[in-house]
């Protein structure tokens, strides 16, 4: 049984990654990493994601992180939608709402994130989602559109895990699950949630997995870190590495390249 990976989730435009794309993919599928989606965050992030995808024939998204929605003009759609045109870009986000460090005020981040839900509507596009503390408004807006896409780097509760399932959203699981620090409630959650419904996802060179040994000297995570996030759910789980590897990638496929 194959146990190549897909990673859901790298911010490969971040600056940390500057002029090494080509060691972190190489290093990547040497740890069987052989496929990931490249965030965009803002308009030029997800210029540069559709950019780096196209260079290694990899996925990305589209969209404006709520954090940048401040930075949303009248325009946001046409951007979106040109970007939206190219093969390699499979969602529109990252979008959402986060009330957790409010870098945009709460009405510009519904607004906006109402603008981009409404988008993939009308695209047929997957959404790709952030929440942080949001998670009554996000259900309230999400309900008023019909629209399927995966909850990124999912930290709620079992209520938000019931209601985001409920709602056919996939759940993207990252190294927060290897933290013994914070990671506890999502560790107890992870066997609630069911393998067709889960992708895995690094959200490098954020979240560097805390049960890597020996710990890395470098702060910074990487795609080929992937397979202890894999490692960590399974024993959640209680199955095995190669379910988790099949079952994620076999979603990523499903939700990202399949019409609605």
């Amino acid at each position: 049984m194959s146990t190549s990976l897909v990673d859901a989730g790298v911010n490969l435009s971040n600056h940390q990654f500057d002029d090494i794309h080509d060691a972190v993919l190489q290093r990547a599928a040497e740890a069987g990493v052989t496929q990931m989606l490249l965030i965009g965050c803002d308009l030029q992030s997800s210029q540069t994601s559709l950019k780096l995808a196209k260079q290694f024939n990899q996925y990305c998204t589209a969209g404006v992180h709520p954090h940048d929605a401040k930075t949303a003009d009248k325009h946001l759609e046409e951007h979106l939608m040109t970007l939206s045109q190219n093969i390699e870009v499979v969602a529109i986000g990252e979008c959402g709402l986060d009330y957790n460090r409010d870098f945009s005020p709460r009405d510009v981040q519904r607004s906006v994130f109402r603008r981009q839900l409404k988008l993939a509507e009308q695209l047929d596009m997957p959404v790709y989602l952030h929440e942080r503390d949001a998670c009554e408004d996000m259900l309230a807006i999400l309900s008023d559109y019909k629209v399927r896409g995966v909850l990124h780097c999912f930290t709620g509760d079992q209520d938000a895990l019931q209601n985001y399932l409920a709602m056919g959203l996939y759940i993207g699981v990252t190294g927060w699950v290897c933290d013994e620090r914070r990671g506890e409630q999502l560790q107890a959650l992870v066997p609630s949630i069911p393998l067709n419904r889960l992708l895995i996802e690094t959200d490098a060179p954020f979240l560097m997995p805390r049960n890597i040994r020996p710990r890395p000297k470098s702060r910074r995570n990487e795609p080929q870190n992937l397979p202890y996030i894999c490692q960590q759910i399974a024993d959640l789980k209680g199955c095995e590495f190669t379910d988790v590897a099949k079952h994620t990638t076999l979603n990523f496929w499903q939700l990202f390249t399949t019409k609605g």
